[in-house]
């Protein structure tokens, strides 16, 4: 999916046009019980920063921070050569399997609109895979806490990344703190929602092929293609039970242990109206099994009944991409760049 959507990314971007508004940043609204899951101590940052390459006019910055004693985050900072000042800021989110890289096209483009553009690797991927496979290296660190209980490297662990991302940043002369978005596919978008629903630095999010209802999908048995992502990690855990059949009650069970509250009070439709009044942006593909309609539908309903009591409605957008599976279209990508366009720089500046 990955390449098919940079393929698609060049064709959106370039076709959209400059808009401008100004944005308001929403009351903090974070749940107490998602951060007593993540938190832990914050080690100092101690950031690290190289500039690699000027590329068409943009700085390319590879850097790097702690996230807390044990790891650090490895991302990709970029900024137009001819701009000056604080500059809002746009956070790439992968999705499973993937890499920053990925996103660096999108970097490109965004630094080329005026904005500081920033990607980094999730948990066990990219630079933070020890040399191996993202993908098997994030399976087995989700098989690993099924059996200890320690981390929670599926989802909630790169949400803590992108909390300590945004304190790196309030540290940088160059970003204007108050108008930061976040932007993720896939594994990226529920990182992406999540993040927003407990922290209210994050101006705009906009979630893209990741939001769903875990428990509508649990309660119609319709988890085996979320559940396929992770694959590997399940598979061992059934090993170790001894079982010989994945069904739903264990699905259940081994979401409990990895990503503890996901399927009931960390659901999209309980964290996606924490959101409100801030601007949110979603879009899903209206054959995508890995987000069920139905379950999707229960979250935007929900989600619509949030921002009409905050008088915020004009802030929300759904968007079902037709006859689309688990994937962005260009015509998707083009409402990205004019969203990010509108609530993210202020007087409409370039």
């Amino acid at each position: 999916m990955a390449s098919k959507v940079k393929q698609l990314l060049f064709v959106a971007l370039l076709l959209v046009p400059a808009l401008g508004a100004a944005q308001t940043l929403g009351p903090d609204a974070t749940p107490k019980a998602f951060l007593q899951i993540i938190d832990r101590p914050r080690a100092s940052l101690t950031p690290r920063e190289n500039k690699q390459r000027d590329v068409n006019g943009v700085e390319h910055w590879h850097f790097t921070y702690a996230a807390d004693e044990a790891q650090r985050v490895s991302g990709f900072l970029t900024k137009a050569t001819n701009v000056s000042g604080k500059r809002p800021v746009v956070i790439a989110l992968h999705g499973t399997g993937g890499e920053k890289e990925e996103n660096l096209d999108l970097l490109q483009l965004i630094a080329q609109r005026g904005f500081i553009g920033v990607a980094i690797d999730g948990r066990y991927h990219g630079e933070r895979s020890n040399g191996g496979d993202g993908y098997y290296a994030y399976t087995d660190a989700i098989a690993g806490t099924y059996r200890t209980g320690k981390e929670h490297p599926f989802l909630y662990d790169t949400v803590w990344d992108v909390l300590r991302l945004l304190d790196y940043l309030e540290t940088r002369d160059d970003v204007d703190a108050r108008h930061i978005g976040l932007i993720g596919f896939s594994k990226g978008g529920m990182e992406t929602y999540l993040a927003a629903a407990i922290d209210a630095r994050i101006a705009v999010a906009v979630p893209m092929i990741g939001v769903q209802s875990f428990r509508w999908a649990l309660d119609n048995n319709a988890w085996q293609s979320r559940v396929g992502t992770i694959q590997p990690a399940i598979d061992g855990a059934a090993r170790d039970e001894g079982k010989s059949e994945i069904n739903t009650d264990f699905v259940r069970h081994f979401y409990n242990r990895v990503v503890p509250g996901i399927a009931d009070r960390f659901d999209g439709p309980q964290m996606l109206p924490l959101i409100a009044p801030r601007p949110l942006l979603v879009i899903n593909g209206d054959s995508d099994s890995l987000t069920p309609v139905p379950g999707l539908m229960e979250v935007v309903e929900k989600t619509k009944a949030a921002y009409a009591q905050a008088n915020a409605v004009d802030k929300f957008k759904f968007t079902l991409q037709p006859n689309t599976g688990h994937d962005v279209t260009p015509q998707a990508f083009r409402e990205v760049i004019a969203w990010l366009e509108q609530w993210l720089k202020p007087n409409g500046r370039p």
